[in-house]
């Protein structure tokens, strides 16, 4: 069977680009191969990730594309250039237009690192989720797998893994406690089941 092309897009250190090198080379992710990874930030780690894995880099700014149409026009030929099936959003630190997620329906999912409906939408992002779960007091907060629309986090979800909160937590505690026991497994999970169902999509249309 041929597998589902997958490309991330991350704009920082791409820890959640990591537990998904670290799926495929475990076979968990194997419905799915990691084929390129975009970053908008030159200087982001994970392209550094990227390349020690042996998968394809490619670092585009809004500055160097002349603006937001330009870099969602010169995305979307990297991706369709290499066939590209499934966008993984992963710490990408950039909205995309309704046009964008609309040419790629169904076919583009994110990491969020709440449960939504909490904490989440325009502002929710990196640290300000865990500050504002702290804030308001919640004893439970998580981290969501989610299809991604013309919505900030607005997009059906597909996994969800929750964490408690513990006294004496801080953002940073929280953050990095939500990453290991929820963001490194439900993201690969959900891309291996996701790239499955449109590999099974594509053999019904054959």
């Amino acid at each position: 069977m041929n597998k589902a092309k997958i490309a991330v897009l991350v704009s920082g250190g791409g820890t959640n680009l990591q537990a998904l090198i670290d799926a495929q080379a475990a076979g968990t992710l194997h419905s799915g191969e990691l084929r390129l990874v975009v970053s908008n930030k030159a200087d982001a780690f994970a392209l550094e990730r990227a390349r020690r894995a042996g998968i394809e880099a490619l670092t585009l700014t809004r500055a160097a594309c002349g603006g937001q149409a330009g870099f969602e026009a010169a995305l979307t030929e990297a991706l369709d250039a290499r066939g590209i099936d499934l966008i993984i959003l992963a710490g990408f630190m950039s909205i995309l237009s309704a046009d964008f997620t609309s040419r790629y329906d169904g076919r583009i999912i994110n990491i969020h690192p709440s449960l939504i409906p909490s904490f989440c939408g325009k502002g929710y992002y990196g640290l300000k989720v865990h500050e504002a779960a702290l804030q308001y007091g919640v004893k439970v907060t998580g981290a969501t797998v989610h299809y991604v629309n013309e919505i900030p986090d607005g997009g059906k979800i597909i996994l969800q893994e929750p964490v408690r909160v513990l006294p004496g937590d801080t953002p940073e505690t929280l953050q990095r406690r939500v990453m290991e026991q929820a963001e490194w497994r439900i993201l690969p999970e959900a891309a291996e089941l996701v790239s499955a169902q449109l590999q099974k999509n594509k053999e019904t249309v054959k």
